[in-house]
């Protein structure tokens, strides 16, 4: 085992897509676009949240706040990602794979405490309709907002500071195209059971509890939208927290996924590992703006108006 010494940085070799040769063009390109893609529909969202006085509501204040952790999400990645598949450069300095992982992992936890507090409006949107406007201050979503953000950037921290000065084995190469926890942790010779102990805690007292707290809020929903006697007003009901359930679901499935597999899926071909990973990392980005602007009347009715502008 070795360490960083004064002479010889400390360098993780990344990976880009098992079987395939690293620079590969075929695979840049899709890349390339996906970035893109996740870059419009995102800024998109909040320029239009930004610009139309309509919007200034708490629904979409919390969607500009899911917008935030998307693109931080997103552009936490796309040095290393790119790098690899243009550029062929597949190492990185320890110290970038801590800044890439704590990034990684808060801008996570942020997008799962947006995502709680998206289900909470939604909670008292159909619940206590009447009472909507006097809960759901600008006060109260600018407090939440700087709470689940303030989490996401403190939960995340002992992880990276505990790993910053564990001995590393050779060979250093990670099994992603960034770094995670979880895949540096493998690396590691000494002991890691106080690391791997935070990291579990970490993930329960987030994606854990926001999780059970999402679930909580549906079935109380269910149960109010169940309650209205006409149909027509249980549809539209249902219909106002669609976006939010593909939302959740695009989000928690493929970490999940990635988790399951990290814990009991060892024997697994590397591919189904990568997949899984980039899936977790790129697809929320990516959609989220899709299956808002496809689901949410007023934004898609506000794009339309800027299509006829411009045509």
């Amino acid at each position: 085992s070795s360490n960083r010494t004064g002479s010889s940085p400390l360098i993780f070799i990344l990976t880009g897509i098992p079987s395939l040769p690293t620079s590969s063009y075929w695979m840049a390109l899709p890349l390339c676009c996906l970035y893109l893609l996740m870059l419009l529909g995102n800024c998109t969202l909040l320029w239009m949240i930004k610009t139309d006085h309509s919007l200034h509501t708490p629904m979409y204040y919390f969607l500009s706040m899911l917008s935030v952790a998307d693109l931080g999400l997103s552009l936490s990645t796309l040095p290393t990602m790119l790098a690899i598949f243009w550029f062929e450069s597949t190492s990185l300095r320890f110290e970038a794979c801590i800044v890439q992982m704590y990034f990684i992992h808060s801008f996570s936890a942020i997008e799962s405490g947006v995502l709680v507090a998206m289900a909470f409006d939604r909670f008292i949107a159909i619940c206590y309709p009447l009472r909507y406007a006097s809960v759901l201050t600008s006060s109260l979503i600018m407090k939440a907002g700087g709470a689940i953000f303030m989490r996401g950037i403190c939960v995340v921290l002992p992880v990276a500071v505990l790993i910053k000065n564990m001995p590393f084995c050779r060979p250093r190469v990670l099994s992603h195209s960034f770094c995670l926890h979880q895949d540096m942790l493998r690396l590691v010779c000494g002991d890691v059971r106080v690391n791997s102990l935070y990291g579990l805690t970490a993930v329960i007292l987030t994606k854990g509890l926001d999780s059970l707290t999402i679930l909580l809020s549906y079935m109380m929903i269910i149960r109010a939208i169940l309650s209205i006697v006409s149909q027509e007003a249980q549809a539209k009901a249902f219909s106002t927290c669609i976006s939010h359930l593909c939302a959740v679901l695009i989000f928690y499935i493929p970490l999940i996924g990635l988790s399951i597999i990290h814990r009991f899926g060892k024997h697994l071909p590397p591919l189904t590992h990568t997949l899984l990973a980039d899936a977790y990392l790129l697809v929320p980005p990516v959609l989220n703006p899709l299956v808002y602007s496809w689901k949410t009347k007023q934004i898609r009715r506000r794009i339309l108006i800027l299509l006829c502008q411009r045509g």
